[in-house]
This record gives C-alpha cells, sequence and structure tokens, in this order.
C-alpha cells in the first residue's frame, strides 16, 4: 500500500473483508453481468458541468449518517426524506456514503434513495476491487469515487477503464500535490480535491485554492470544510462552483432551509 495514513489502512483493513462477504453472496461473475445488462449512461459530471458553465454553483449533497473522526453526524437519519430534501433545496447531484463500519452507510440507502428523487448520484465509498465498481452500478449510481491517497496510479488506471466501461462517471479525490499529479495522467473531466488533511483531520480551504494553478480545462470539486456562504463566496471568487458539502447540512434539522442560506 501506499504511503497511506493510518486511518484508511484501518478502512482499507476492514474493507477487504467486507468484499469478500460480498463476493461469497453474489459472485464476481454475475456481479458483473448485472452491471453489463444496465446500460445507462451516467449524467454525473453533464449535470454538473452545465450548472458550472454558467456560473452556477452546482452542488453534491452528500448523505451520511456518521464519520470517523466527528461520530454520528445525524440521530434522526432518514436517507429518503434527505434526499428528497436536497431536490428540492436545489442539489445538482447526490452523494450517498455505503460504507456500513466507519461511516454507517449502506448500500441500501443508494436504492431507498433512487426511489423517491431523480438525481444523479455518487456512490461514496473506498473502492478497492474491481468488483466494487460493477456492484455500484448494478445498485444504480451513476458515479464511482476513487481515492488516490488509497491506490496506485495503475490500480486508477485499470479502475477507470472498467468503469468507464459500464458507463459510470468518475471523481477522483486528492488531497495534495503528489496526488493531484498522479490523477491528472488519468485523463478524466473532473477532480474532486479534498480539503482536509487526512493525517491530523484539520480542514483549509487554501488546499483547494493552491492547487488550481497546476489545472485546465477540469470541472473541479471542492471537498469538505464548506460551511457556510462566506466559504462558497471564496471558491465563486476563485472561479470554482463545483461543491460536495455533506457534514454541514447533516448537523442541520432544516436542510432546505440551511442549503439555501449557504448557496
Amino acid at each position: 500500500m501506499k504511503n497511506t495514513p493510518d486511518i484508511l489502512k484501518k478502512i482499507i483493513k476492514h474493507k477487504l473483508g467486507e468484499i469478500e462477504d460480498d463476493k461469497s453472496k453474489i459472485s464476481p461473475i454475475v456481479m458483473t453481468e448485472q452491471a453489463l445488462l444496465n446500460k445507462n449512461k451516467a449524467n454525473f459530471y453533464n449535470s454538473l458541468k452545465q450548472c458550472v458553465d454558467l456560473k452556477q454553483n452546482a452542488v453534491i449533497a452528500e448523505i451520511k449518517k456518521a464519520s470517523p473522526s466527528k461520530g454520528i453526524l445525524r440521530e434522526n437519519f432518514n436517507p429518503q426524506q434527505i434526499a428528497i430534501d436536497y431536490k428540492k433545496a436545489g442539489a445538482t447531484c447526490l452523494s450517498v456514503l455505503t460504507d456500513k463500519n466507519f461511516f454507517q452507510g449502506d448500500d441500501k440507502y443508494l436504492q431507498e434513495v433512487l426511489e423517491v428523487v431523480d438525481l444523479p448520484v455518487l456512490r461514496k465509498d473506498f473502492i478497492i476491487d474491481e468488483y466494487q465498481i460493477y456492484q455500484a452500478k448494478t445498485l444504480g449510481a451513476d458515479c464511482i469515487l476513487l481515492i488516490a491517497a488509497i491506490l496506485t496510479y495503475e490500480e486508477m488506471q485499470n479502475f477507470v477503464k472498467i468503469a468507464k466501461s459500464v458507463n459510470l462517471d468518475i471523481l477522483v479525490e486528492v488531497h495534495n500535490e503528489v496526488e493531484l499529479n498522479e490523477a491528472l495522467k488519468l485523463d478524466l473531466p473532473m477532480i474532486g480535491i479534498n480539503n482536509r488533511n487526512l493525517r491530523n483531520f484539520e480542514v483549509s480551504l487554501d488546499t483547494t485554492i493552491q492547487m488550481l494553478d497546476k489545472i485546465e480545462n477540469k470541472l473541479i470539486i471542492t471537498e469538505s470544510g464548506i460551511l457556510n456562504s462566506n466559504d462558497v463566496k471564496l471558491m465563486n471568487d476563485n472561479n470554482i462552483y463545483g461543491f460536495l458539502v455533506g457534514e454541514a447540512f447533516m448537523r442541520q434539522d432544516d436542510i432546505i432551509t440551511s442549503f439555501k442560506e449557504m448557496f
């Protein structure tokens, strides 16, 4: 494994067991066949780009119950109602946490969300095995997340190829310039910059801003640390209109109002 922060090593170790358990229930061959049956083209990236091209804020609104660093974010957790509220508020896309052990997510949450809204959905998980990509497609996701901190360049290359083969969009997430340089070689139209330092969990919006001069012709999604309208304005002032926001909304009783106040 790469020079990966301890929390990610712990997550990956557990994730390997989860994947083997999933494979014992639905074999890789069957999962791949199911994924290939669904030829629907993802419109995750296009939905975001249409907004950003008009200099309108494109928001990937995240549905997550908990996080390793903050614990439970939302006691009264109803994924379907959250999704409905996000759509009413004006979210462009959704992100659904499916990691069970560390984020208290579930694959069924993604499926439940798709029953009540028609927004494009990102499956937010720690993808380390091609099985999970076919699984994401079978669940109904439009996009997957690839985290550069836990994957080699060769792994990312392979996963991108597989995702494209089943018409999934790809959001590659980076935390620093070393990861950014690898991600840029993948020739993808969209890149996520996570403002959280995975070694000490500190968050700085400068992380996104400092990488901008190294990125050309990409849809940039800033992630983590967007907490209020001032943070949004800072990004807009730097010509960034793509956002992934979850924690700030998960802590609010009134998601619609808090979303509209922020954006």
